[in-house]
Formats: C-alpha cells, sequence, structure tokens
C-alpha cells in the first residue's frame, strides 16, 4: 500500500520534533540549567573563568524528552542600574548619586533556587547597592569623590555587594557612581559657602604653620651663626677682633660699587677706642 506525500512529510514533521525534543543547541553565549521535574540536575556550558573561546561546553546536548526542560542563562556580563539615592556625606552634604554594576551569573543552581531568573538578580542587587553606597559615602567627605580615594570607595562598595550576590550566584565585577551632583538651590550655595570656608582656613592653618617653621629655622640659624662666631673668637680673638673692627667700618665710612654704605657723620678723639685698628690694633 503506497503512502501519500503528506503522510511521509507529516512522519518527518513529527521526528523533526522529536529529535528536537532530544537535542538542544547551546551558545556560546549562555549556559542551559538542564531541570528534570523542574529541579536542577545538571549545567551545560557552565562558566569557567578559565575557559578558552571555542573551547567551552557549546554546541549539541541532549536531555530526556518531557521530563527535562531547559532554563537559559545569560553567560556574558551583565548590568543594572541604581536609581537616584539620597546620601549625607560626613561633611553633612547631601549629595545625589546614580551608580551601576557589573555583573556575571556563576552559578545558575544557585541563581535558579535564590531568585528564579537572572532578571529578577538584579532587581534583587539593586537595594543592596544603594545601601553599601550610603553606607561607604557616609563615612566620607564630599572631597573624596574627586581624588585619588576614589577608587579604593568603589572597591569597598564592590565588595559589599559581592557579599550579597554570591548569595544569588552571581559575581560583581564592577560598580560604578556615573554622578554625584549637589541639589540645585540654596543647599548648593550652602555648600560652596562650606567649601570656601573651609579652604580658607586650611590656607590660614598652612600659612600659620609655615611661620612658626620660619621662625624656627631663624632662631636656629641665628643660633649656629653666633656658635661659630664663638669658636672663631676662640681659635683666633685678635684677627676676630680685626674682622668684627673692619666690617664696623665698612659699614659706617666705606662704599660698595660706588654706592655709599653708611650715611653716619660722627666726631670721634684719634685716642677713642673705635679708631684703634687704624692704628694697627695697639
Amino acid at each position: 500500500m503506497r503512502r501519500s506525500p503528506l503522510f511521509w512529510a507529516g512522519l518527518l514533521l513529527v521526528l523533526f520534533g522529536f529529535l528536537a525534543s532530544i537535542f538542544i543547541v547551546v551558545p556560546e553565549t549562555k549556559q542551559a540549567l538542564i531541570l528534570r521535574f523542574g529541579l536542577p540536575k545538571r549545567i551545560a556550558n557552565g562558566y569557567d573563568p578559565k575557559e578558552e573561546f571555542g573551547r567551552t561546553g557549546a554546541g549539541i546536548v541532549s536531555r530526556i524528552p518531557f521530563m527535562e526542560s531547559v532554563v537559559w542563562v545569560d553567560k556574558r556580563v551583565l548590568d543594572f542600574d541604581m536609581q537616584r539615592q539620597a546620601v549625607l556625606s560626613t561633611d553633612q552634604l547631601r549629595l545625589e548619586v546614580d551608580a551601576f554594576a557589573r555583573y556575571r551569573i556563576v552559578d545558575p543552581v544557585r541563581m535558579f533556587v535564590s531568585a528564579g531568573s537572572e532578571r529578577r538578580v538584579g532587581e534583587a542587587l539593586k537595594p543592596i547597592l544603594g545601601s553599601a553606597l550610603r553606607n561607604e559615602l557616609g563615612k566620607r567627605p564630599f572631597k573624596d569623590l574627586l581624588s585619588p580615594e576614589r577608587g579604593e570607595m568603589m572597591e569597598d562598595i564592590r565588595s559589599a555587594v559581592a557579599r550579597v550576590a554570591r548569595q544569588y550566584g552571581a559575581e560583581i565585577v564592577d560598580v560604578r557612581i556615573k554622578r554625584a551632583d549637589l541639589p540645585d538651590g540654596a543647599p548648593l550655595e550652602s555648600a560652596f559657602n562650606r567649601m570656601r570656608t573651609a579652604r580658607q582656613q586650611e590656607a590660614k592653618s598652612i600659612e600659620a604653620g609655615a611661620r612658626r617653621e620660619a621662625q624656627i629655622i631663624m632662631g636656629e640659624a641665628d643660633a649656629s651663626a653666633a656658635r661659630t662666631y664663638a669658636e672663631a673668637y676662640g681659635k683666633d680673638p685678635a684677627f676676630y677682633d680685626f674682622y668684627r673692627a673692619m666690617q664696623s667700618y665698612r659699614t659706617t665710612f666705606g662704599t660698595d660699587d660706588d654706592q655709599p654704605r653708611g650715611g653716619s657723620q660722627i666726631i670721634l678723639s684719634p685716642d677713642s677706642e673705635y679708631l684703634r685698628q687704624f692704628k694697627g690694633g695697639k
């Protein structure tokens, strides 16, 4: 008995559907979590940080029809944005902060049990990121956001979120602050005034410290000079007396490059002690 072409076409269609229910194609960018009667059974093409591209578990994978189903989990880096948060810094500045985090699902079984889907993982981590931001920024002044300490601060936030993310089978790759602004209006002007006053006080403190240090240096220099003079006087009192007398004469009577150094007019007796060196120190 000859079968009609429609029969063979239907048979091929049924056979193709049966094979499709047995075999699935796992792409490089996906992890396949295979469930048996709704419970996790195994993972195909799971994430491995040491794997090389093209040498993964991607490809054709078999399953038991009607008993096993597949939950697809993205293997790539995902991200979520946090809603703008109001944060109070230690210098009492109210900041409006926008941030985002990038993460990857590294344990699909834990992700499925705790959250059910990768989308719910991102939703669960949003408030965690907001809490970590408030806690960390609340311990630091606003200027830290503009200094090299920002990198350390972001790493602390990432670590805080990562501890919770592990419960959802996720790994936090990075956390970044997109914007950290002061609110418009009077709070902004007040913040600028506080910052200006703080900088002025800091400048005065630095200036006072510099003056104090200069006085110390001058005092030490004078003491060193006096000590040097005393040592010179002790070694050769006659020469020291002559040298000091010559300096005094030059200041009082002498010139330097045709410019008068002394403007004094004095009347002295030839026997004056001041003129003793003119007589050879006698």
